[in-house]
């Protein structure tokens, strides 16, 4: 098995992912059922006095599974923000992107004798 990290530090990632999905909306993260849920499971497979905790390492590779979604998802959505096609451009926004300037040609348009 690969190194998961610490099973708060998943926990912590998790409620971060949650803050970023309710920034939108404008709700407290604390009022939703998913908070609700982690709290509940992060609580119930605690570190006990047992050797191996099967439900404990089951709930943190899950737990980190699913960060890991989380977060590529939102890198994802950045991404095609940042760089999805926005249609036509004009010539001066194409050599604007790749860092040209067109030349500016005196008298108008084009040359006049």
């Amino acid at each position: 098995m690969a190194a998961l990290g610490s099973p708060a530090r998943t926990f912590r990632g998790l409620l971060r992912e949650l803050r970023y999905v309710n920034a939108a909306t404008g709700r407290p993260y604390r009022d939703t059922a998913a908070y609700r849920y982690l709290v509940k499971a992060f609580r119930a497979h605690r570190v006990t006095s047992e050797k191996l905790c099967r439900a404990q390492h089951e709930l943190h590779f899950q737990a980190a599974t699913y960060l890991c979604l989380l977060r590529s998802i939102r890198e994802h959505v950045a991404l095609h923000q940042e760089f999805h096609g926005k249609g036509e451009r004009s010539v001066e926004e194409s050599a604007g992107l790749v860092g040209l300037k067109l030349p500016h040609q005196p008298g108008g348009k084009g040359w006049e004798p």
